[in-house]
């Protein structure tokens, strides 16, 4: 009982529920409090997550050796062909299902959130996508140079990064989350606008479920490896995705629960996770797509062409992989496809960043969840190729 109740995935539940509960009784004065915790825990977060890239991407690539540039085109292009891939298989479902759906978008207004009392600005030294660029940049060139200093500082700082993730971001996450469900529920997010779009909503995560079923399939049948033994340790990561709606803020949970696996080597764990938290975003496209032609239809009056949605999607899985791993990157990141291929307007760019942010912690889960699928076809890749493993760092989160 003791070992469930100091358990990461119990945690995060308990944040989740106390959250919502307190979100119905707090008076304004207490909110502000609320409000302020959230930003001062967001932003001591998200200032590590650059630290965390380069802490596990760097040393992973001077572990490959000559292999790294290989492994990270094939990382790529995985991710990509499994963002464009779920975004097909979601027009599909636009086309077949979208017409016969009622929605109601006449939702009741949300309390707005006071304002953060005082603001604790902690910028992060460099952006997520400028770490994990200077991370394959230094990785692939201490690979070939082979500068063994620099080696061995990178693995020291990996060390370091563990020591902070552990011993400060974890310990934080259930209070983070708690104060993010807090927020919704005062607002009325929970109780007032996510039924309207209930239909839509309950589709969408059907769909990230199917998905991942896919990927997962696809990397057991390709790895020769059981993927329920990759699958099942990834709670904590789906729960803690769902609270804080950043495949960013969850990176470091969902390293634990990869590194947790028998199945996937630690080398793998090391260089794809982080990688992947970066560059697929398979469940936020898949919702993105249907989330957009949902809005065409209730707005325009008619579902966007066949050959619009197809460069669409095309489109939108490059532009995934190099959207921040923040609450709305994706749709963030697109908003000149969205205006542009599919042409909204000022209306329908509003209801798509509206409605995509009740469903946006569900598809940064699928996105978490479906790296583990890819990083198990990475293990299968390099032993199908005889790629040796170099080092074998252990995690000593949680």
């Amino acid at each position: 009982m003791k070992k469930l109740l100091n358990s990461l995935p119990f945690r995060l539940l308990l944040g989740i529920v106390v959250g919502v509960l307190l979100g119905q009784v707090f008076p304004l004065g207490a909110m502000k409090v609320v409000v302020t915790l959230q930003y001062i825990m967001g932003q001591l977060i998200t200032f590590c997550v650059p630290l965390i890239v380069i802490g596990f991407i760097a040393p992973s690539i001077t572990r490959l050796g000559k292999n790294a540039s290989r492994l990270l085109g094939v990382a790529i292009v995985i991710a990509y062909t499994s963002s464009v891939c779920a975004a097909f298989m979601s027009t599909g479902a636009g086309y077949a299902l979208i017409p016969h759906l009622s929605i109601d978008t006449e939702v009741a207004g949300l309390r707005e959130l006071p304002e953060v009392v005082f603001e604790l600005n902690v910028p992060q030294i460099m952006s997520v996508m400028s770490a994990l660029v200077l991370s394959v940049l230094v990785g692939l060139a201490a690979t070939w140079t082979n500068s063994k200093l620099t080696c061995d500082l990178l693995g020291e700082f990996q060390n370091i990064v563990l020591s902070v993730v552990s011993k400060i971001i974890i310990p934080i996450l259930p209070f983070y989350i708690a104060a993010t469900f807090c927020n919704l529920s005062y607002e009325g997010m929970i109780t007032h606008q996510l039924p309207a779009f209930i239909q839509i909503i309950l589709i969408v995560m059907a769909g990230h479920y199917i998905w991942l079923a896919v990927l997962y399939l696809l990397a057991g049948a390709y790895s020769g490896k059981n993927p329920w033994e990759v699958l099942r340790h990834y709670g904590p990561a789906y729960l803690t995705a769902v609270g804080t709606m950043s495949s960013a803020a969850t990176l470091a949970v969902a390293l634990d629960c990869a590194r947790k696996s028998k199945v996937l080597r630690k080398d793998m764990v090391s260089f794809g996770i982080p990688l992947f938290a970066n560059i697929h975003l398979c469940g936020s496209v898949l919702t993105e797509v249907f989330f957009c032609m949902t809005i065409s239809k209730i707005l325009y009056g008619e579902l966007p062409g066949v050959g619009t949605m197809i460069l669409f999607c095309v489109l939108l899985g490059i532009f995934a992989i190099g959207a921040p791993g923040v609450p709305g990157g994706t749709v963030m990141a697109s908003l000149g496809l969205i205006t542009g291929v599919l042409m909204f307007d000022d209306a329908g760019t509003a209801l798509m960043l509206a409605i995509f942010a009740l469903q946006d912690s569900f598809g940064t889960a699928c996105n978490i969840t479906g790296d583990g699928a890819l990083t198990l076809m990475l293990t299968g890749y390099v032993e199908k190729h005889h790629i040796q493993e170099n080092g074998n760092l252990e995690s000593p989160i949680l």
